[in-house]
């Protein structure tokens, strides 16, 4: 196993890599992107060989949990290539865990390769279990295909995560039923607070505000649920449904952040690092990478960049405003 070297200034050890492949995605969720985008050009991404060699430079590093995130990952070129790569670092035993993030459009076709790349659970975003409900968050989504892509998931023996946006007069209807439906199946829940990241337009950021406070309460009413010893290496805390058996999670970096145990750092498709969702400070690893035939100077940029980590994000809704807002959109740093 490779010596860790990734410490912060908090002597916080970050084992924990989320890389977005590409900011581009089929979906426009109203919470996440702007109806009318603009890409990135292609050749300001990373390429596959590129990701491959970054990644691998952060495992050398001592990070042991890689997650693939978009815009939507499975959307990107020949991205089955670059996950048949990364298998040979479970191979090895360096990498514990390759899993991704997905809206599950794609999982119909792409389920049982992942599965033979050593995947073993993804994370399926899922607001509402109404058709009509989830066209309109999504915009373009089909309702259809990604109850296709679970179903696949589940053949290929992929545990899966349903992760929920918590959205004000949107799904505060669809609480009690999404947690019976996902115990039926074996699916985590995690409800997630809205992250006031990216300019929406018109979208009020305030009013679909939902804090997890209130979704704790409104099941405590119905559900009985167990305090769980589980720490998944993510932000989420979790807990049991006694009557379903279920685990539903929570993840809530404005009502409660969960700064002080982040583990986490996070790298664009375009090979820029930031090492807090919640920060603007940026690591520019691409030219690191580019302007070096060796891993030395990227090494270094890596080492400096972790070692102004900050010591949490400063998202804030509690005064009736919206404050530490992000200017870029979620698809361009990853989930």
């Amino acid at each position: 196993m490779p010596t860790p070297q990734l410490i912060d200034p908090f002597r916080r050890k970050v084992s924990y890599l989320r890389v977005s492949v590409t900011d581009r995605c089929d979906f426009r969720c109203y919470y996440c992107m702007a109806e009318e985008m603009t890409f990135l050009p292609k050749k300001e991404l990373l390429t596959l060989e590129e990701l491959d060699r970054m990644c691998s430079t952060f495992i050398d590093m001592g990070v042991t949990k890689l997650r693939i995130t978009g815009g939507e990952p499975l959307v990107r070129k020949g991205i089955m290539t670059f996950f048949q790569s990364m298998s040979r670092h479970l191979k090895s035993d360096a990498l514990k865990e390759l899993t991704l993030t997905t809206n599950g459009s794609q999982l119909s076709r792409f389920a049982e390769p992942l599965a033979q790349c050593g995947v073993k659970r993804v994370n399926v975003s899922l607001d509402t279990l109404q058709p009509a409900k989830f066209a309109k968050i999504t915009k373009r989504g089909d309702f259809g295909k990604v109850m296709a892509g679970l179903a696949a998931a589940d053949k290929a023996g992929l545990k899966v995560k349903i992760n929920a946006v918590a959205l004000k007069g949107v799904n505060d209807d669809e609480l009690h039923p999404m947690v019976e439906w996902c115990g039926q199946r074996g699916y985590d829940l995690t409800w997630i607070e809205v992250m006031p990241m990216g300019d929406m337009g018109e979208v009020d950021r305030l009013s679909q505000y939902w804090p997890l406070s209130d979704v704790k309460k409104q099941l405590a009413a119905r559900w009985t649920l167990e305090d769980i010893p589980l720490n998944t290496g993510g932000p989420a805390t979790y807990k049991r449904v006694k009557e379903t058996g279920g685990r539903v999670g929570f993840i809530t970096p404005l009502t409660h952040n969960f700064c002080e145990s982040c583990n986490r750092v996070r790298l664009t498709c375009t090979g820029q690092l930031y090492m807090c969702l919640g920060q603007e400070d940026v690591a520019d690893l691409r030219a690191a990478m580019r302007n070096h035939e060796g891993n030395e100077a990227l090494i270094a940029e890596i080492k400096a960049a972790i070692a102004r980590k900050p010591k949490g994000h400063d998202f804030d809704y509690s005064r009736r405003v919206i404050e530490g807002e992000m200017s870029r959109h979620m698809n361009h740093t990853g989930g």
